[in-house]
């Protein structure tokens, strides 16, 4: 374990959730230099257990969304669990949680309950869709998302919708996440005044996705289709050799492409010196590209490309993703030694703070590791600690 250095060193966190979103965001807060307390129930957070481990409990997608944090194995059906909570919320700026309001207020520790304790508290709700809506209730993961947004039907199309391939309504939205508590306690130390976030999947994702997907119907009454047709067209472009995506992105560039390639009377077929007209024969102009891009190699293009100045890359195999010259040279993705779990691959946190960087300072937990510190901490005596793991009330190895 080394200090924390980032921005939000000296904040602390309790981390009351389970499986991507919340658990990503929490992650950022501590990649961001926070001291985040991940309390679990005494069987674990169920994504423990999803995806390959070498140890039960430690698999990689739980170690690359739970690292800068420590565990505190709580039963909060246990009336001591909740009263060794209710310890800690004070002590913390700020709580996120993604178990759904309503149960949160079963429990005791709704929003109204936790101001109480500290009304400075930052407390932060990861819900499926909003509190003010008839969804309230319902849950939600990645998937439902997608659906209901029109995310899966702009991937796809309205008669054959498709989702991403990737959790990403949960990727998103933690950021989004990291960004509102971010926001809330720059508030706060303005104000000295906790408050309640709220970011809820379905708004988030449908807001992201309409930035252009709503088309001709972001005008009241709609002047077009919705979509956006080169993002319908955009295709990777086969090469002599594999593949490559390039992208002119001016009416000059086009036209220079075109001559560097010998087909000089494409510009003028294509259209492309007007952006308008670019825009309406996208499609053309990718069948275009694809009869253009066998006649190189990968390097070759990108030789051409590079003195071009035209935007391109070849492709990165996920096998291969450290090897990427670019990611490669920055040191993206960093090989740890885990102390129980050996050697690790994890991507460092990507934004960079030049008088605060944010870091990896500690690895990811095993279930309680830290369930007698983090009490201690919090004023309870060891041998009230004791009593709590003897009465399953905490879990500690």
């Amino acid at each position: 374990m080394t200090t924390p250095t980032g921005p939000l060193s000296g904040i602390r966190v309790l981390d009351l959730t389970s499986v991507l979103f919340g658990p990503y965001a929490a992650q950022m807060l501590g990649d961001w230099g926070a001291d985040v307390i991940k309390i679990e129930p005494p069987s674990g957070d169920t994504w423990r257990y999803t995806g390959v481990f070498r140890n039960r409990g430690m698999s990689g997608q739980f170690m690359a969304v739970n690292r800068n944090k420590r565990s505190l194995a709580l039963d909060l059906k246990h009336p001591d669990g909740k009263a060794a909570l209710a310890r800690l919320i004070p002590t913390v700026d700020a709580l996120v949680t993604n178990v759904r309001p309503a149960a949160m207020a079963r429990l005791g520790f709704g929003y109204a309950d936790c101001a109480k304790l500290n009304p400075r508290l930052i407390y932060a709700a990861a819900t499926g869709f909003g509190q003010d809506g008839p969804w309230a209730a319902r849950p939600a993961f990645d998937e439902i998302i997608q659906a209901a947004s029109g995310l899966a039907s702009s991937i796809g199309s309205d008669e054959k919708p498709e989702f991403v391939p990737s959790l990403i309504g949960d990727k998103i939205c933690a950021m989004a996440m990291v960004g509102a508590v971010s926001a809330a306690l720059f508030r706060r130390e303005r104000t000295g005044k906790g408050q309640m976030v709220e970011v809820p999947m379905l708004e988030t994702i449908a807001g992201f996705n309409s930035i252009e997907m709503l088309g001709g119907h972001a005008f009241d009454p709609p002047i077009g289709p919705t979509g956006y047709k080169r993002m319908k067209n955009r295709r990777p472009v086969r090469t002599k050799d594999g593949w490559l995506t390039m992208l002119p992105y001016s009416g000059d560039n086009w036209c220079a492409f075109f001559e560097a390639v010998g087909r000089p009377e494409l510009s003028d077929e294509l259209g492309v010196r007007d952006p308008v007209r670019r825009s309406q024969n996208i499609d053309k102009i990718y069948d275009r590209m694809s009869e253009i891009g066998p006649t190189r190699t990968t390097a070759e293009w990108e030789e051409l490309l590079l003195r071009l100045d035209v935007p391109h890359t070849a492709f990165a195999k996920l096998t291969e993703i450290g090897e990427q010259p670019h990611l490669e040279a920055v040191g993206l993705f960093a090989e740890i030694d885990h102390p129980t779990e050996g050697r690790i691959r994890q991507a460092r946190p990507a934004t960079r703070f030049s008088e605060s960087p944010a870091g990896i300072h500690r690895m990811a937990p095993r279930l309680g590791e830290h369930s007698r510190e983090v009490l201690r901490e919090a004023g309870l005596s060891d041998a009230e600690i004791e009593a709590l793991v003897e009465n399953k009330a905490v879990g500690a190895p």
